[in-house]
């Protein structure tokens, strides 16, 4: 049977490795906040686990009361490291209500009525208490993306909840039997041990969780412009090849902007390419103004952008096409000194079933509008329609539909 002091010398390391690891975590990844409340608990619970130690050395009351409740107070510190992670609030409040509850308790049951198993029932709630409010957040499922880190550590807390309320049923006297605040039974001493591993499982969660949300960082970060923040060419030829697929199971049409910056060339050349970076930021802003939530704003280079809307028509296209054009043209009425005013010129097509599953055709026949408006005078937009013309013209039935199809429009 494991001693009672080598049992919190095993604690104490488990906690002071893994306090470590996320001191590391924190210093290499300082945005990512969650680790700072993981780190702190790791640490919290080692000092807890230290002073409850000292039992064995002198009067047990003031080491018992206190460390055990810096137990607990670990536990719900790394409870709002959990909600962190996911981007809600911290509770310091319902984590120092809880320790402090737990102190008294056990303070009452140790020091005021001397009685063991209410003492474990009282410190195995306080980490219960908070280990379950963590539960709801890591077991479920989030649209998208599954985050298997999260879920073992819902499993794992689950498992440690059990554990507790097995070391409560079996501190009673008539099942488990005698138990003195210095020496456990094997039973109790098993348990103890068990935790400690399903503590480092906890923490190896979190690892993993920390770790698929990096990685999900990295990868949304190839499909960012790093100068405007919007999505770039890759995310677009991803996002189109998605619809494409989507459109072609359902016969639901989307629609398609290519946008252009007119005499983009001449503001870099007269003002700098830092003023044309601003443009290109500005421009940015407007045109997120007026689109609808899931629609697609990217740049595809240079003064080039694009913008998916998903489940539209190409004449609900021509209507978000309008927005972007007014809202620049407003914008360059209000220009003074020295503002650099903005015009577009903006090519719209629509998915039809003889584009199929190939992004490629869709753009293409979108800039086939663009260069249209760009011939007719800029700052305009043109539509790129596939219905074939009313009297088809010698030659492909394809030429004949690309000679009817562009649609100019101021």
């Amino acid at each position: 049977m494991l001693s009672v002091p080598t049992l919190w010398v095993t604690i104490i390391i488990n906690f002071l490795s893994m306090g470590m690891v996320w001191a590391y975590v924190m210093r290499s990844y300082p945005k990512f906040a969650a680790a700072k409340f993981w780190a702190a608990a790791s640490l919290t619970a080692a000092l807890g686990a230290g002073i409850t130690m000292l039992r064995g050395a002198m009067e047990p009351s003031v080491p018992l009361v206190l460390g055990g409740g810096l137990l607990v107070f670990a536990c719900g510190i790394a409870t709002m490291g959990v909600r962190r992670f996911f981007d809600l609030d911290v509770q310091w409040r319902a984590a120092c209500m809880v320790a402090a509850a737990s102190c008294i308790g056990l303070y009452v049951f140790l020091v005021i009525d001397e009685n063991m198993p209410m003492r474990m029932l009282t410190y195995s709630l306080g980490q219960s208490v908070s280990i379950g409010m963590t539960l709801p957040l890591l077991l479920r499922r989030r649209e998208g993306r599954d985050n298997p880190g999260a879920r073992l550590a819902g499993m794992v807390g689950v498992l440690i909840i059990a554990i507790h309320v097995v070391r409560c049923v079996w501190a009673m006297p008539i099942i488990g039997g005698d138990m003195t605040v210095t020496n456990f039974n094997g039973v109790q001493a098993a348990l103890i041990l068990a935790q400690v591993f399903l503590g480092m499982a906890w923490n190896f969660g979190f690892l993993l969780m920390a770790m698929d949300r990096l990685r999900n960082e990295v990868a949304d970060l190839a499909l960012v412009d790093d100068l405007t923040g919007v999505a770039n060419r890759r995310h677009l030829i991803q996002r189109l090849t998605e619809e494409c697929a989507r459109s072609e199971r359902s016969g639901e049409p989307f629609a398609l902007l290519v946008i252009d910056l007119d005499g983009f060339k001449t503001i870099n050349d007269t003002h700098g390419h830092a003023a044309g970076d601003a443009c290109l930021q500005h421009f940015t802003l407007m045109a997120q103004t007026r689109l609808r939530p899931g629609d697609l704003l990217a740049r595809t280079g240079g003064d080039e952008f694009c913008i998916v809307l998903p489940s539209s028509t190409l004449r609900e296209g021509i209507m978000i096409a309008r927005r972007v054009l007014d809202v620049c043209r407003q914008d360059a009425d209000g220009c003074a000194g020295g503002d650099i005013p903005i015009a577009v010129s903006i090519g719209v097509a629509q998915w039809t079933s003889e584009i199929g599953s190939f992004p490629e055709s869709l753009i293409a026949a979108a800039d086939e509008a663009l260069y249209a408006a760009k011939k007719e005078g800029k700052n305009r937009y043109a539509s790129y329609d596939l219905a074939p013309p009313l009297a088809p013209q010698a030659g492909s039935v394809a030429e004949s539909r690309l000679a009817g199809a562009l649609r100019r429009q101021a």
